[in-house]
C-alpha cells in the first residue's frame, strides 16, 4: 500500500522574531515494513538544514534561520510504501513463549534503560495494575501482552489533548483519560514493570475506514522486544497489534525525545500567537 503524507506546521507571531534552531523528526527510516519512496522538507522562511542521526538512529534535521520572521511554516511531504500484514505471525523464540522469561545477557545490555521503568511508583500502584493481567505463575507471553494492550482502555478513555508533553502513567490512571501518547506511555511503563523491553514510537496512522474528510493524524504507540520476533508494535489506543496502518517515524525511550518539531524564538511570551498542525495521510495514486 502506497501512502502520501503531508505534515504542515505553522507558527505565527505578533511581530518579527528571531528563530532559534529547530529540531525536526519528520522523515521515517526505511525498514522491512515501510519503504520511503520520496521525501521533502521545506521551511518558510528558508532554513539551512543539517541532517544527523540520534542515539536511536532516528533521522534528525536541524534548521537554522537567518532572518527574523512573523510566520514560520514547516512542511514535510512523504511517499511511503507500507508492507505490514494485517494479521502477522510472530516467530517468538521458544524460551520466551511463556512469561516470565529471561532476556539473554546481550539483550539485557543492549536494551539498557528500555526495560527499566522511568517513573516513580512508590506505592506500587502501577506495578500492581500491570500484574493484575498476569494469569498464573506461567502464562503465554503474547497473550499477556495482548490482554494488557487491550486492557488499557478499560480504566482510561482516549481524548484529544492539545497541551504539550506527556502525562505520567499514574496521572493518566488518576485522570482516567489521555491522548494517544499518554496511553502509549502508560502501556510502556506497565510492561517495563513486568520486565519487558519497550520503546516509544511516533509517526502516522492511516485508517482506511475513516471518513473522506478525515485528514489522518500523527500518532504514538509502543514496541515491545521479544527474542526471535524482535520489536513488535502495540497500539493500545486502538487495541491493535502489529504495524499495519502505522508509519513509524522515530523510536526512543520516551515520547519527549521524539516530538516532531522542537524549537523556540527570542522574544516575550506575548509574541507567540498560535500554532497550527495539518496532517493528511492518503492512498498514493501511481
Amino acid at each position: 500500500m502506497k501512502l502520501s503524507i503531508r505534515h504542515r506546521t505553522t507558527y505565527r507571531y505578533a511581530r518579527p522574531v528571531v528563530l532559534q534552531p529547530h529540531r525536526m523528526i519528520l522523515r521515517p527510516r526505511s525498514s522491512h515494513d515501510v519503504a520511503v519512496l520520496a521525501s521533502s522538507l521545506v521551511c518558510s522562511p528558508d532554513a539551512q538544514l543539517d541532517w544527523t542521526q540520534d542515539v536511536f538512529g532516528n533521522l534528525i534535521a536541524t534548521g537554522t534561520f537567518a532572518e527574523p520572521t512573523s510566520e514560520l511554516v514547516i512542511t514535510g511531504n512523504l511517499t511511503v510504501e507500507q508492507f505490514a500484514e494485517a494479521w502477522p505471525v510472530f516467530r517468538i523464540a521458544p524460551e520466551a513463549h511463556s512469561f516470565p522469561f529471561q532476556y539473554s545477557r546481550d539483550d539485557l545490555a543492549d536494551l539498557g534503560a528500555l526495560h527499566i521503568p522511568e517513573h516513580d511508583d512508590f506505592e506500587g500502584r502501577l506495578e500492581g495494575w500491570a500484574r493484575a493481567f498476569v494469569r498464573g505463575a506461567s502464562t503465554d507471553t503474547l497473550s499477556l501482552l495482548k490482554d494488557l494492550n487491550a486492557g488499557v482502555l478499560g480504566p482510561v478513555s482516549y481524548r484529544v489533548r492539545d497541551e504539550e508533553g506527556t502525562q505520567s502513567p499514574l496521572e493518566t490512571l488518576a485522570l482516567a483519560s489521555g491522548s494517544c501518547r499518554d496511553i502509549a506511555a502508560l502501556f510502556i511503563e506497565a510492561v517495563r514493570h513486568l520486565g519487558f523491553g519497550a520503546r516509544a514510537v511516533s509517526g502516522y496512522l492511516f485508517d482506511a475506514e475513516a471518513r473522506t474528510d478525515d485528514p489522518g493524524s500523527t500518532h504514538a504507540w509502543a514496541e515491545i522486544y521479544l527474542p526471535g520476533a524482535g520489536w513488535i508494535a502495540f497500539d493500545p489506543t486502538h487495541r491493535r497489534l502489529g504495524g499495519a496502518s502505522l508509519i513509524p517515524v522515530a523510536v526512543a525511550r520516551s515520547n519527549r525525545q521524539i516530538m516532531p518539531i522542537v524549537g523556540g524564538f527570542v522574544g516575550t511570551p506575548q509574541d507567540f500567537l498560535a500554532m497550527e498542525v495539518e496532517v493528511s495521510v492518503t492512498p498514493s495514486i501511481g
